[in-house]
């Protein structure tokens, strides 16, 4: 039985005392809704109406439920706005991975953006590694996951996916911080600064790659997990290493200097269950996508002829085998 429909019509008759009344006031047809009522009673196992004289009046059980119906109807109103913020992502708890190296100001921005699509939801966020997200994600333990591509994983939705263009990583008393730019076949000789295989193995693969067939085989690899410990190799050890412009600016003794073609960029975007999707994922992907990106200069003519773009947004990743 759909009692709230039941209920409201009771309510309309209760305060006319009309059925034909309270029939016109509900644009229904008088028949279905003296069985509506005669419903609610047979249901309630009581008599709502007096319906003994000429004009009915109510029962003191119709009395006792007409004081009651506001508070119900109430509530199934509120169960259905909570319902229905629910099924859009507006309320709950998202589970979301992020890199370990995400910056804290990204973090904030992610965190003060979902706060503005969705000011009920509690965006629980988790430091993993791309290969650690895909696990958890996988094991249902997490919603959605901000990896770097390549990745290879099925039955995963991708959002869209922000490419931000890597240059090396030099102590600043190097002979090639002095260069404007940086070819692969020069850091011949040197060791490499990388997060390790396991943490993301398909783009790990793909840097080391793209160094041998651009003539950079390290001397050595050497592995970091987060940006404070591969700066210090970097400074200690006259490792090499390749990461965003950004990431230089954490240590004032640390260069960066582009390549001399932009034969490396990290791409990486939003993934999260094509099945059971959580429904604020896609959102999580958007702003996401938005605040990695982060402001567009102006115009075209900000940018030099021909100098690269430091990022760039692509959407679907086309190295990603999930669907888009």
């Amino acid at each position: 039985m759909d009692l709230a429909r039941h209920l409201r019509q009771f309510v309309v008759v209760a305060e006319e005392l009309h059925f034909g009344r309270a029939a016109e006031i509900l644009g229904i047809a008088q028949p279905p809704l003296s069985q509506s009522i005669q419903r609610l009673e047979r249901d309630l196992g009581v008599q709502l109406f007096d319906r003994s004289r000429r004009q009915i009046s109510l029962t003191t059980a119709g009395q006792l439920l007409l004081a009651e119906a506001p508070t119900l109807l109430a509530a199934e109103e509120r169960i259905r706005i909570v319902m229905r913020k629910a099924r859009d992502g507006e309320i709950g708890t998202l589970r979301a991975g992020v890199p370990p190296e995400t910056p804290a100001v990204t973090l904030q921005a992610l965190l003060h953006g979902m706060a503005a699509r969705a000011p009920g939801l509690d965006v629980d966020l988790q430091e993993l590694t791309s290969a650690e997200q895909l696990r958890t994600l996988a094991e249902a333990r997490l919603d959605v996951g901000l990896v770097h591509h390549p990745v290879r994983a099925e039955a995963l939705r991708v959002g869209p996916a922000v490419e931000v263009r890597l240059g090396v990583l030099l102590p600043r008393a190097s002979p090639l911080a002095q260069l404007r730019e940086v070819a692969l076949a020069d850091l011949a000789g040197h060791d490499l600064a990388i997060f390790p295989r396991a943490t993301a193995p398909d783009w790990h693969d793909r840097v080391l790659d793209v160094c041998r067939r651009h003539g950079f085989t390290p001397r050595r690899v050497r592995h970091a997990n987060n940006p404070e410990f591969l700066l210090g190799l970097v400074l200690a050890r006259g490792c090499v290493a390749f990461e965003p412009e950004s990431t230089a600016r954490r240590e004032p003794r640390v260069a960066w200097r582009p390549l001399t073609e932009p034969v490396l960029r990290r791409r990486t975007s939003a993934v999260w269950p094509d099945r059971s999707a959580h429904p604020a994922a896609s959102t999580f992907a958007q702003v996401a996508a938005e605040i990695l990106a982060g402001p567009a200069p102006a115009t075209p003519a900000a940018l030099s002829p021909g100098q690269p773009r430091p990022w760039s947004v692509v959407y679907p990743p086309d190295d990603f085998p999930g669907p888009g």
